[in-house]
């Protein structure tokens, strides 16, 4: 259905479809008003909601510094001492993200946040830590979560006797974290054949998770630790939608703007990448952005081709274990 706005008595009533962009008498006052397409009246609607998003961040700002001059775009500031980046939904706001809209917004793109993205009161984020902080030694463990879920088993077992028993032990601890946060629906540790059984989760999220969407938490959560030990201001997403100017659709994995002017790309990889290194390299162009702003994240990726990858092309390859030292030399 369309929509019919009366700027006279303010009528507000749906219309056909096929009146959309015509102009016809109010049903209520008979003043001569516009029809719109709903997604036309939404987009509008959108825009002067975020409008006003922003100014009431500039006006906090302005409030806080009275002497200072306001920032071009001021980046909602996180308070550092009174919110725990890994148990918060402080990040899940449109306030959040509103310097976000704005950046794309003078690119002319249209931008949709995934709020539960960037949710960390869940567990989501501790487990992808943890993988992300040992993945040699972890990635057995996904593989054979991953193969199993792929091949719709009910459950999977993690074989320990061939394993240092330092490996075997971080392996036993991190399964046990698995259940101890539901991301397995039961862990049994057999110990006279040496291994471990996992009974599996079926949730669409837990899936998703174990399919490559750690590596996005784990990404975004090195990039928050490092704002935070700068104590810099930053706005941040992941899973975030694109709409080009062209009418193509394009997702970011995590995306994150520090101090409202320097943006961070990064793009998650768990299984292969090279078919979409022409994809990546024309997007990095037309978000504007430096071969050091657009990261590639590569797990198990080695640093001698982290580093050949990067001279070939215009984007920054890094391993899962090489993303942190990357942000600490762009910050």
């Amino acid at each position: 259905m369309a929509i019919i706005r009366c700027n006279k008595c303010t009528l507000l009533a749906e219309q056909p479809d096929n009146l959309a962009g015509q102009s016809i008498a109010c049903p209520k006052c008979g003043t001569p008003a516009a029809v719109y397409s709903t997604l036309f009246f939404i987009e509008k609607l959108l825009d002067k909601y975020f409008d006003a998003q922003r100014e009431v961040i500039r006006l906090k700002s302005a409030t806080s510094s009275p002497h200072t001059e306001a920032p071009e775009a001021a980046p909602a500031s996180l308070p550092q001492t009174d919110v725990d980046l890994a148990n918060s939904d402080f990040l899940a706001t449109e306030l959040q993200h509103g310097p976000i809209y704005d950046w794309f917004h003078k690119k002319q793109i249209k931008v949709q946040a995934n709020m539960r993205g960037v949710d960390t009161s869940g567990f989501f984020d501790e487990v992808a830590e943890a993988i992300g902080n040992n993945f040699d030694v972890l990635k057995e463990v996904l593989e054979r979560i991953r193969w199993s879920q792929h091949k719709e088993h009910a459950s999977t077992t993690i074989q320990l006797d061939k394993k240092s028993p330092a490996d075997a032990k971080a392996i036993s601890a991190f399964c046990q974290q698995l259940y101890d946060f539901s991301f397995v629906a039961k862990c049994f540790h057999n110990k006279p054949e040496n291994n471990v059984r996992l009974i599996l989760q079926t949730a669409p999220t837990i899936r998703d998770f174990f399919n490559g969407e750690w590596l996005e938490w784990h990404a975004l959560m090195t990039c928050l630790r490092y704002a935070k030990e700068r104590d810099r201001r930053f706005s941040c997403t992941r899973g975030l939608n694109l709409t080009l100017a062209n009418g193509d659709p394009c997702e970011l994995d995590v995306f994150m703007l520090i101090d409202g002017k320097l943006p961070i790309c990064i793009e998650c990889k768990s299984g292969e990448f090279r078919q979409n290194i022409d994809r990546y390299l024309a997007l990095r162009k037309r978000l504007g952005l430096d071969a050091k702003q657009f990261v590639m994240c590569i797990t198990g990726l080695s640093d001698e081709n982290a580093k050949a990858f990067s001279a070939m092309y215009d984007l920054t390859f890094v391993s899962e274990r090489g993303l942190a030292g990357h942000l600490g030399r762009l910050f």
